[in-house]
């Protein structure tokens, strides 16, 4: 039992503690805006007009969070365009106000000061036949009244787009392993498909789960925080790091 403990306690320091010690390190010798006035919150430039591609459009866009949260965790938004349509349409859960905002910024605008990236795209046919169905699952999402926000462990701006690719078939859409809240279910114990659509979730809170599917592969939740292996990816992922993968170099 002893050796257990040992073996524990020492993986605990090195695919925990390290890492977000090591997040922590690289995030303040970065730092970051004084407050949200004085952060970029400006377009990176990374969409043409709308009005230049005719297909219909589906993406879910990720950045690094605000200040020090941006150490652990990045906030994901969806950006919508019909066929034909000739604007961009952004959906997102903030902390302020009524929790879902539409075109409260740029649909590639920085957050807090960070780059996004775009973490899921989908075009032509198939993203005209999502659109209408994520938009109605929008509108009925659960925790959208006016102090429904919970900074952590959830319901939070990640959970807000893993319960809407969640709700949507065929919507499968594999989230970054440092969108903290992505596996808040509920209170109490939860079990829902994983957002990839190729294996599942089961939560306690959004504070301690597991997640085992082909696409994500196997993430453990501690304290919201993840680590795993994805094999389809020659990946580990860490906290504050994320998904680290022998693809991309």
């Amino acid at each position: 039992m002893r050796r257990l403990v040992r073996l524990l306690a020492v993986l605990a320091v090195l695919f925990i503690a390290l890492p977000l010690l090591a997040g922590a390190v690289l995030g303040y010798a970065r730092g970051w805006p004084a407050n949200w006035r004085s952060a970029n919150w400006q377009s990176a430039h990374l969409l043409p007009a709308a009005s230049t591609l005719p297909d219909a459009q589906v993406m879910i866009f990720a950045a690094r969070t605000g200040r020090w949260k941006g150490i652990f965790a990045v906030h994901t938004w969806f950006v919508l365009k019909p066929e034909g349509a000739a604007r961009w349409t952004r959906y997102e859960v903030v902390g302020w106000g009524a929790p879902i905002e539409r075109d409260g910024q740029p649909p590639d605008g920085y957050w807090y000061g960070n780059r996004p990236y775009v973490v899921y795209r989908n075009t032509g046919p198939a993203a005209q036949r999502l659109i209408p169905e994520i938009e109605a699952a929008i509108a009925r999402y659960p925790w959208s009244a006016p102090s429904s926000y919970t900074i952590w462990p959830g319901p939070n701006s990640n959970s807000f787009v893993a319960w809407v690719v969640r709700a949507v078939p065929g919507f499968d859409a594999e989230l970054p392993a440092v969108a903290i809240g992505k596996d808040w279910l509920g209170h109490g114990i939860g079990f829902a498909r994983a957002a990839s659509g190729t294996g599942f979730v089961v939560s306690l809170d959004g504070v301690f789960g597991l997640t085992l599917a082909l696409k994500e592969g196997l993430e453990i939740n501690i304290a919201g925080t993840g680590i795993g292996l994805d094999p389809a990816d020659l990946a580990i992922k860490l906290p504050a790091f994320g998904t680290l993968s022998l693809k991309a170099l």
